[in-house]
């Protein structure tokens, strides 16, 4: 789910600068969020397209330096009339809102001076993979609509343009990306340019139903060619010029974000921002190191009930190599995934009150980003539900796709992992809409690792191979906060992660080398699986310690998930509440 965050984060923080117009503390709070709704829509159009409000279809949002300067200008501006408000004749429910909104706002300010706009390009994200997801959810059924996915279309130039010069700045001022990262852009870049027009991922949107007369769907046809030889293509390889002859020579050779200006205090802004918490690296790495060995001993239990006679690590082995844990058909790959799914579905009323409205489904990854891709995504549904969310599924390297891992991984992607969590969040009709998309990493992804072990109660791991997989899962998120921190804070080479990570999992070479270079490339955000679903463990062993046999799952979860993603200060503080307000109900009985 993971590249969404960084865009949730985006729609919160972009803020409106009018007016404080309401009649009372509360009033005008609700006249902010709205405010500032409606400028998240206009200043970033993609989002709101992606979200069914059509009205700015024909729009792109702006990269450009004075555009990323216009938004802090504007986020200040926010906290000044945030302030203006009395705070204390606010409702306890706007109390709330008000603290998480405020929060929100002077964590962003905080990281301004850490500049990521001149770094706005990975492996993993950036405009040559975000641009072709343009195809995925423009309307495309009129002659009119199409005119406004052109419209979208010849935009891409000159943010194409945008994204050149900010690099170009983060050369100058040394703020760049690793270079054996940026290496592997080169050939996703590759992969967009075509020959053929009609080959093109920009074109396929002429393979989707449309009302589309003959004369109109020819002049979509030659509008569209047109646009991809001159406009797509040539972006395109202007952007893998200026990659492979001015950028790769000035990139860094360091993995850690300690390499670059501010690095130090930017990784413990990471730190704080994806956990939430006031955790050290030192810390945190230590936690790992213990959940590490702790793990280790449940793996070495399993693989003995499986009656292997060799080591931990000849059994991982066998596990890599053995064809029997793999499959040879991407088809039955993606099958596998909706057999497990339709098992889990038939489960979730046994554990959660409250069950989502929107449905979700499979989507195999587009090839032009599949090699450098981790093994999984999700990506929510739009507010008017008009499509449904999506476990994005990578099929690339069918030997590096294990069959043992599958039911972890769809429980976290889909259900009772992201999907559940994510669309329960947006039917929160009851909470301001930023509440709805607040993506606190350390919740959602803590959530998501939260939803692999109820795969043990539920019985969905069926065999000791699909337990030990769901082992590996969290010994892959164990091993993530001891290598994070070891690359960013202790100066650990990519090597050096890699071989840590291989020492410890029964993951693909293949597999492993993606996860560290996504952490190279996105400091912080591993560390949030564990640090969250820790913390929930923690929350359900108390409750379940107080109350007893008057403990009940779906009230637990439901708890869990009715306020939508938060801190986990505060999310201590709503299950405390309910453990007290439980045992009231009791005693008074």
């Amino acid at each position: 789910m993971k590249v969404f965050n960084l865009v949730i984060l985006f729609l919160i923080l972009n803020f409106f600068t009018g007016v404080n117009t309401g009649s009372s503390p509360d009033d005008e709070l609700m006249k902010i969020f709205s405010d500032m709704e409606e400028y998240n829509l206009r200043t970033y159009p993609e989002g709101a397209t992606y979200n069914g409000d059509n009205r700015y279809d024909d729009k792109l949002s702006d990269n450009s330096e004075a555009a990323v300067f216009e938004y802090y200008d504007t986020i200040r501006a926010y906290m000044s009339r945030l302030n203006s408000i009395e705070y204390n004749n606010l409702s306890e429910a706007n109390k709330l809102n008000y603290d998480l909104f405020k929060s929100s706002m002077e964590e962003n300010l905080a990281g301004e001076k850490f500049k990521g706009y001149l770094m706005p390009m990975g492996q993993q994200w950036g405009i040559h993979i975000n641009s072709p997801q343009i195809v995925n959810y423009q309307p495309v059924s009129t002659y009119e609509e199409y005119q406004k996915y052109f419209s979208r279309l010849r935009q891409l130039e000159s943010k194409f343009d945008n994204t050149i010069s900010n690099m170009r700045k983060g050369i100058a001022e040394g703020y760049v990306m690793p270079v054996f990262l940026m290496d592997q852009t080169l050939p996703q870049i590759e992969k967009i340019i075509v020959t053929d027009p009609e080959q093109s991922v920009f074109y396929s949107t002429l393979k989707k139903e449309n009302k589309l007369s003959a004369e109109e769907k020819l002049l979509v046809e030659n509008e569209l060619k047109e646009i991809i030889t001159t406009v797509i293509n040539p972006s395109y390889k202007k952007l893998y010029e200026f990659v492979k002859t001015e950028y790769l020579p000035a990139c860094r050779t360091e993995a850690g974000v300690w390499a670059i200006p501010n690095g130090k205090e930017m990784y413990e802004y990471s730190i704080k921002n994806y956990t939430t918490l006031d955790l050290t690296a030192d810390e945190i790495h230590n936690i790992g190191l213990s959940e590490v060995a702790r793990i280790n001993t449940e793996m070495e239990k399993v693989k003995d009930q499986a009656g292997f006679k060799g080591t931990l690590a000849e059994f991982n082995e066998f596990l890599k190599t053995d064809p029997q844990f793999y499959y040879t058909e991407k088809e039955d790959l993606m099958n596998g995934y909706r057999d497990i799914l339709k098992k889990m579905d038939a489960k979730l009323p046994e554990l959660f009150g409250i069950l989502p409205e929107a449905k979700y489904d499979l989507f195999e990854m587009e090839e032009y980003r599949a090699a450098s891709a981790p093994q999984a995504y999700y990506y929510s549904a739009p507010d008017d539900r008009s499509r449904p969310g999506y476990f994005y599924v990578n099929t690339y390297d069918l030997p590096s796709r294990p069959k043992y891992t599958m039911t972890a991984l769809a429980l976290h992607e889909a259900v009772p992992g992201h999907h559940l969590q994510i669309a329960i969040s947006q039917e929160l009709k009851d909470l301001p809409k930023f509440r709805r998309d607040l993506g606190y990493t350390v919740f959602v992804e803590g959530w998501g690792l939260y939803a692999e072990s109820l795969g043990y109660e539920t019985g969905m791991y069926e065999d000791l191979y699909q337990l030990y997989g769901a082992l590996t899962f969290e010994m892959w998120r164990a091993c993530r906060l001891v290598v994070d921190t070891g690359i960013h804070d202790k100066r650990w080479t990519r090597e050096q992660a890699f071989e840590y990570m291989k020492n410890n999992m029964a993951s693909s070479d293949h597999d492993i080398r993606t996860e560290v270079d996504r952490y190279i490339a996105w400091d912080g955000q591993a560390l949030a699986y564990k640090i969250g679903e820790l913390k929930i463990k923690e929350l359900r062993k108390n409750a379940e310690e107080k109350l007893g046999d008057n403990f009940d799952i779906k009230k637990f979860h439901d708890q869990i998930l009715k306020n939508g993603a938060v801190p986990l200060p505060l999310l201590e503080k709503i299950v405390n509440d309910w453990v007290s307000a439980e045992l009231n109900k009791k005693n008074l009985n």
